[in-house]
């Protein structure tokens, strides 16, 4: 083949280079294409089975990426959609949560307004069938029954529904819709003065979402935040920017990136909506991405105080990137740095294995259990803008107060029968029986929280539920475990009875730093104290 044969050859294979003309491809890299188009057609001709070209393709750009750092990734044509969901803020489909219990459909919760609300479809209702494919008591996974119960908006879908009480199974046309799927979680009055947010993804919604939520709250009287961002995983960098800039004035740094080919720096801008009040965020071995840019501009900044464990350490900025044939990708054009100057992304030099293994390697080494087992290089070592306290990079945002996990009531027995789900298999099956008499006695959240015990004769039923699912009884690790199972019961329940905020109510009542939140933000003087402890002024 000739030079300029295999010219065209190149341009015409990879056509998502659109913006890559013949003539700027050099020498040396028609020569490393020549020898990929020859492996695969190798591959192709000789391999022991037979492997199409596209899924061969599809190897060769994943594992490429997969050569360059943890999070560029391949996204195939299939998953495109499933993964930008969360991100975009919404899908198309009929509006219920649910959970997989014996192969069977539980309706958890139905989304308020959506389509199978509209119906009469209930939390506690089973699905056995959509259209005519049957669903329950076969061996389906969570995605293909969602691939069955989503769809465009319009169309309609015909589910067999299983009710408690009722004798015999009936039918309901549920017509899709647009499906919201919200970032904030909670919005709630902790105390007259305190609110509280819970944010679990930055989306596009998320600001639209926080803007409503910081209204509401001021309007309610709230003086100072609690801000979770337990377990977000980071999205949009413009999202975390554009919270930032409600808590920051003037033009304060928020977060700068750097990349061969990607540079922007973010400020805030005068007029932000809560510049004044008190914020305590709460983070942990999850928070990441977008989490840890907000939270280091907050430090940073000296705007709030950190609480919590050591964050994830992702401080790499993804882009996404369409191909032609509606696959994608998300590559790193960029590391962003918080307003010190700092870098918080974690080595990745000894490879993705062992960079996926980093937070159970701090729970081995004890660092979740202990900040003095926590050590970072004074190579790393930054200061605070305004206060000059000591921050450093490589490694997470480090909490300006420490909160340990709490591990005391965790055991084998507990994670066996959450992973067979029994617990919320359980929670399910109660609320069916007791729902309508727990609302006739508890017509608040408050009051729940406050009054509602679970009886020892409902452990002893949670205990057979167990057996039954195969899960062995160990009386030891059982009485360990009591307290957390009962408090992730009484969450659950509140969640049916009160919605999220009822359910983020009622668990962080036990959460060791969001008590820990209140507490400095109750406290006379604490907040101060801890933002100037390390000040060299």
């Amino acid at each position: 083949m000739s030079n300029s044969v295999w010219r065209k050859t190149v341009v015409a294979t990879l056509a998502f280079m659109s913006a890559t003309c013949a003539s700027a491809v050099s020498n040396e890299t028609l020569t490393q294409l020549k020898k990929f188009y020859e492996a695969k057609a190798r591959v192709s001709g000789m391999y022991v089975d037979a492997v199409s070209d596209s899924a061969l393709i599809d190897y060769a750009i994943t594992g490429m990426l997969q050569k360059l750092d943890p999070h560029s990734v391949y996204i195939p044509k299939s998953e495109m959609q499933q993964m930008n969901e969360p991100l975009v803020g919404e899908f198309e489909g009929i509006g219920v949560q649910f959970i997989m219990l014996k192969d069977t459909l539980h309706v958890d919760a139905v989304i308020p307004g959506g389509p199978a609300e509209k119906v009469g479809i209930l939390a506690g209702d089973r699905f056995t069938k959509a259209n005519d494919t049957i669903i329950s008591g076969v061996k389906m996974t969570s995605r293909d029954i969602m691939k069955r119960l989503r769809g465009k908006k319009g169309t309609s879908v015909n589910i067999t529904v299983v009710r408690r009480g009722v004798k015999e199974p009936f039918e309901f046309k549920v017509i899709r819709d647009k499906i919201p799927l919200h970032s904030v979680k909670a919005a709630y009055m902790v105390s007259p003065e305190v609110g509280y947010i819970k944010l679990t993804v930055f989306s596009e919604t998320t600001k639209k979402e926080f803007d409503e939520a910081l209204k509401n709250l001021k309007k309610a009287g709230m003086k100072d935040l609690i801000f979770d961002l337990q377990g977000n995983g980071g999205g949009y960098l413009r999202a975390a920017s554009s919270i930032a800039d409600e808590f920051l004035d003037g033009r304060q740094m928020i977060v700068y990136t750097k990349g061969r080919a990607a540079k922007e720096t973010y400020k805030s801008t005068p007029g932000g909506n809560f510049v004044d009040g008190r914020i305590v965020f709460l983070v942990d071995e999850s928070s990441a991405s977008a989490s840890e840019i907000l939270a280091g501009a907050m430090q940073n900044n000296d705007r709030a105080v950190i609480v919590g464990r050591r964050t994830f350490a992702k401080g790499l900025v993804q882009m996404p990137v369409a191909l032609n044939d509606g696959s994608g990708m998300r590559i790193t054009v960029a590391r962003y740095y918080t307003p010190s100057g700092r870098c918080i992304q974690k080595s990745y030099a000894d490879g993705v294995e062992k960079y996926k293994r980093d937070v159970i390697d701090r729970y081995n080494h004890g660092e979740l259990v202990s900040a003095d087992s926590i050590h970072f290089p004074d190579s790393l070592k930054f200061e605070t803008l305004n206060l000059h306290r000591t921050v450093y990079g490589g490694g997470g945002i480090m909490p300006d107060y420490f909160v340990p996990i709490d591990t005391t009531a965790q055991s084998l027995y507990l994670t066996k029968i959450v992973a067979k789900g029994v617990v919320n298999g359980y929670a399910s099956d109660f609320l069916q029986k007791h729902e309508s008499e727990l609302k006739k006695k508890y017509d608040n959240v408050d009051t729940f929280i406050k009054s509602f015990e679970l009886a020892d004769s409902y452990l002893k039923e949670l205990k057979s539920k167990a057996t039954a699912e195969g899960v062995e009884f160990n009386e030891a690790e059982f009485k360990k475990s009591t307290p957390l199972i009962k408090q992730q019961l009484k969450a659950l329940f509140a969640r049916r009875l009160f919605g999220t905020d009822g359910f983020y109510k009622t668990i962080n009542a036990f959460d060791d730093s969001y008590i820990k939140a209140l507490e400095i933000l109750s406290t006379e003087g604490m907040y101060d104290k801890i933002l100037n402890k390390g000040s060299k002024k």
